[in-house]
């Protein structure tokens, strides 16, 4: 049998066997043809199936010498990169070497199906694997998130050099709030004392009085070391 009846031969079968799913795209000077190809994403969430057309173009002396191969998909297929592209291009490419001298179309879209339920198996687990890392990390986050950060030497000396700068910082502040004089209105705001054992005194001496709180709102503006150099007299007046 002749080259020629072999490939006329195959391609009568490929037609048969694949349908819809083969087209031929030349048949001159030698048969072009594509098949497609896809798989089922359901677990993988893809947007749609992986597909692919494996393109073949028989040469002068095929079956003796192997076909060529080529893989072409849709730029926005969500698994046919560039990369897996090649990748299943150089396996049908080896595998056609592995066969010469027999048909083999039959064969190598078998692979390339065996090879497309593989990568998608390896997908599947890669994106499980990946799921998995982010939920124990999150979950590792968390429980960080309670327990606190372990105390070494190191994160203790940190943080009490902190705290005491923070506390002599608040002492500072303190004792410069101490040796301030106090205004008069300061003084009866921090010390209600004060109020109350005047008027006390008052009402010991028999008489209720009624204490105006306005005339202390000018405290503030009252130097007591003015009020100790007046006479008495000068009060009078």
């Amino acid at each position: 049998m002749s080259y020629k009846e072999d490939q006329e031969g195959e391609i009568e079968a490929l037609e048969s066997i694949y349908n819809t799913d083969f087209i031929v795209v030349e048949d001159s000077p030698f048969y072009k043809f594509k098949i497609r190809l896809c798989a089922s994403s359901t677990d993988l969430e893809f947007s749609t199936d992986p597909t692919c057309f494996l393109i073949f173009t028989y040469t002068k002396k095929y079956p003796e010498e192997p076909p060529l191969v080529d893989i072409w998909a849709e730029e926005d297929d969500p698994f046919f990169d560039d990369l897996k592209k090649e990748e299943l291009k150089e396996k049908l490419q080896d595998e056609a070497s592995n066969n010469l001298g027999m048909v083999m179309i039959f064969t190598l879209v078998s692979i390339a199906q065996e090879w497309l339920a593989e990568s998608l198996d390896l997908e599947k687990t890669r994106i499980q694997e990946e799921r998995e890392r982010i939920r124990t990390e999150a979950e590792e986050a968390e429980k960080r998130r309670f327990m606190g950060t372990p105390v070494t030497v190191q994160n203790f000396l940190s943080w009490k050099e902190k705290f005491d700068a923070e506390l002599a910082s608040m002492k500072k502040v303190e004792k410069e709030d101490k040796d301030r004089k106090l205004t008069g209105r300061e003084l009866f705001l921090r010390d209600k004392t004060l109020i109350e054992s005047d008027l006390k005194y008052l009402e010991e001496g028999g008489e209720a009085v009624a204490v105006d709180e306005s005339l202390f709102e000018d405290l503030d503006n009252l130097d007591l070391d003015d009020i100790e150099d007046l006479d008495v007299d000068d009060i009078e007046d």
